[in-house]
């Protein structure tokens, strides 16, 4: 005889991973239910405990509001817990292939923990199948207990767009799903409690799972079209972004922008699918292109900047070069699959004179991830060039002077994401 879930009435909520996804979801749910934060990270508790999100999502105010929420490093704690919201990473490995161990991890702590009655829930992004092909074995070989009997899982995919103040994780419409009928209505009734937006029901797991990663697919291979006219244009002599406003004013024209495409999401969620669908014997040749185009950009930036130096006479080699911006994105301290810590290492590598600024990233992580080492203000009058990569407010408020004060009189200005005014760069994406 199957178990009721036991979520169903009342609902003890662990959520296990306090990263950029974890923390805003236990948050929400600590404002009215019984939640638990987990991560393996001792330090990570202890600064939440104190209030403090080094991610920069939340405030203290917003932590110290969710009066139902504790945080612990201690599997024990877990036990207690009915349902288990898993918001681990996942990211690829060297070999672009989707490294799952984490999540393999966490569904094998929560084996240990596992009760009957108890609903699991994954929300990192994985290749349609995962949760039922490789989490659910580990859960039913670690805990002995049933699939669909015993225990029960949903799939509810995050959609946290780091550092957007204005759409936060309760104004997001999202996807929910469970492996019964009766499993998706105790996942989506959950979810309805935080998520101003409201939810939408998949009929699957694995259709929800698709969904997710088919979201970011569609900006990469977007982002990819314009990054391809942007090396075309380039080429031509023409200002891509003058192409890209002057089309713009067709109504069904999409806006998208060229530029660095990095981190944890769309330049990592592609790479998924991929596996997934050459393992059933079909090779997407537009998702594998857009991702070949897109990580073609950081090394044109280098060579465009390359051949800006040199109509100067100057040669790359030893040019002192400013890039602005490392994170993977404005306004977030996030440097996960950061391209643009990518093109100051590639410039570093070329033989350039680096000084990498960046107001938002936390300097000692940037030195652990990539051995490059920001500078704490940039030079007055020094550069040679001078490479905005990030757009970061504090670099979007820039005028003309400003920026050109940055270097030497011939200097080189090169604008990834094309924000600064047209005549104060020498050249742009």
């Amino acid at each position: 005889m199957s178990a009721d879930i036991s979520a169903a009435s009342a609902p003890r909520i662990a959520v296990v991973g306090l990263g950029y996804v974890g923390l805003p979801l236990a948050v929400e749910f600590g404002r009215t239910l019984d939640t638990l934060g987990y991560d393996i990270d001792a330090t990570r508790v202890a600064e939440l405990r104190q209030g403090h999100d080094r991610t920069l999502e939340l405030e203290a105010a917003e932590l110290a509001a969710a009066t139902c929420l504790r945080y612990c490093a201690d599997v024990a704690e877990l036990a207690r817990c009915n349902v288990f919201v898993v918001t681990v990473p996942t990211p690829i490995d060297a070999w672009e292939q989707p490294d799952l161990e984490p999540l393999r991890a966490a569904s094998q702590l929560i084996a240990g923990v596992l009760k009957r009655g108890d609903l699991v829930i994954y929300e990192s992004t994985v290749y349609p199948g995962t949760t039922e092909e490789v989490c659910v074995p580990l859960l039913e070989q670690g805990s002995g207990l049933r699939f669909n009997q015993d225990f029960w899982c949903g799939y509810s995919p995050e959609r946290i767009n780091p550092g957007d103040r204005q759409r936060r994780l309760p104004d997001i419409r999202k996807i929910t799903s469970g492996s019964t009928p009766e499993a998706a209505e105790v996942v989506d009734a959950l979810y309805r409690r935080i998520i101003a937006a409201g939810t939408w029901r998949a009929p699957s797991l694995r259709v929800a799972e698709a969904a997710k990663v088919v979201e970011n697919i569609q900006r990469d291979v977007n982002i990819a079209l314009v990054n391809e006219l942007a090396l075309i244009f380039d080429r031509l002599g023409i200002d891509t972004l003058d192409v890209l406003e002057a089309a713009g004013t067709k109504w069904n024209f999409l806006p998208f922008r060229p530029g660095l495409v990095g981190g944890h999401c769309i330049g990592v969620d592609p790479y998924y699918l991929l596996h997934k669908s050459e393992s059933v014997g079909y090779h997407p040749d537009l998702i594998h292109t857009a991702r070949q185009v897109n990580n073609r950009v950081v090394a044109h930036v280098v060579a465009r900047v390359d051949a800006l130096l040199a109509g100067k006479g100057k040669p790359l080699r030893g040019a002192r070069v400013l890039v602005l911006g490392v994170t993977f994105k404005e306004d977030c301290p996030d440097l996960r699959n950061s391209r643009a810590l990518d093109l100051a290492r590639l410039l570093s590598g070329q033989g350039a004179q680096v000084d990498a600024f960046d107001p938002w990233a936390d300097a000692a992580e940037a030195e652990r991830e990539s051995g490059m080492r920001l500078v704490d203000a940039p030079a007055q009058g020094h550069y040679d060039a001078v490479v905005l990569a990030v757009a970061h407010r504090q670099f979007r408020e820039l005028d003309a002077a400003r920026i050109r004060a940055l270097g030497v009189p011939d200097m080189v200005v090169y604008d990834v994401k094309s924000v600064w005014p047209r005549h104060a760069v020498d050249d742009r994406l």
